[in-house]
């Protein structure tokens, strides 16, 4: 579905008024007329696995894939070649739905090889994980962040690749007075600047992810799905996130091409495999795969 300008608008001022209105966006969203129900492919987040990938990454992608996952997202390829991995992808039908390229990977003297690498792998999500707070401490510094990016993007475009940011707690503090240092970044930045917003750290930061993700249409190509809210290891689908209003939001004007779930932490006596497991089969019981 195409949308015009109009259509923004409309969405947004609807999701705008389901926040106040105590989560009634779908149904506001719905009395404009722009329907969602787009089928996103869902990914997962190899972080969520990160002490059994560092043993054995082939295993894990295999379990993965048998869970009925699409993709995995990488934070890291345990000194893996581009095409170790690509085989691991291919033997298992899965994609790479992106990965989190360290700060001095996207830097003039190693991006070269960061796109080489990815284009191997069949990647063309670049999303730098973290940046220090000195980074977006003020105005100034946000601006000047958002220029490197808004350079970078221009870069790797012909290459096919997109590069993004990813969300901490941190990114949702005051700057301004009003404006928060992620609104001032991707207000600053070009609609091919990936904001990968993720729901768990955004709502933990103080952030409203249900707002962020109207206010900038067609901008969440990718979003860490993650829970927030209940005792540790809270599973996507058991805890506080409104995921109806978020999955509601990216089907509509988010313009998000994955899902990717990320689970950092693990119930007592929870195995990690396990717990990325039981987000996949909430996620399939919310009609999501």
């Amino acid at each position: 579905m195409m949308f015009t300008r109009r259509d923004w608008l409309k969405v947004s001022a609807a999701a705008a008024a389901g926040v106040l209105a105590g989560g009634k966006v779908a149904t506001a969203l719905a009395e404009t007329g722009v329907q969602g129900g787009k089928k996103i492919p869902v990914g997962l987040q190899m972080y969520s696995l990160r002490e059994d990938a560092a043993k054995d990454l082939g295993a894990m992608i295999e379990a993965v894939a048998k869970i009925g996952y699409q993709g995995v997202e990488f934070a890291g390829y345990y000194n893996h070649s581009p095409k170790e991995i690509r085989k691991m992808l291919d033997d298992n039908g899965i994609r790479c739905c992106g990965t989190h390229a360290q700060w001095p990977t996207l830097q003039p003297d190693q991006i070269k090889a960061t796109v080489e690498f990815n284009q191997i792998i069949g990647n063309r999500y670049l999303i730098c994980p973290y940046l220090g707070e000195q980074y977006f401490e003020d105005v100034e510094a946000t601006k000047k962040t958002a220029d490197f990016f808004n350079k970078l993007a221009e870069q790797v475009a012909g290459d096919g690749m997109l590069v993004g940011y990813h969300a901490h707690g941190g990114d949702f503090r005051k700057i301004d007075g009003e404006k928060t240092s992620w609104e001032v970044f991707f207000e600053n930045t070009a609609e091919n600047v990936v904001m990968q917003l993720d729901t768990g750290n955004c709502l933990g930061g103080g952030g409203n992810p249900y707002k962020i993700l109207a206010e900038f249409p067609g901008r969440t190509k990718t979003i860490h799905i993650k829970e927030h809210g209940g005792p540790k290891g809270t599973c996507v689908g058991d805890g506080e996130v409104d995921w109806p209003r978020v999955f509601h939001l990216c089907e509509t004007v988010g313009g998000t091409e994955w899902y990717i779930v990320e689970q950092e932490q693990y119930a007592d006596g929870v195995t990690p495999l396990e717990s990325v497991r039981k987000c996949f089969q909430n996620l399939k019981r919310m009609g999501k795969v």
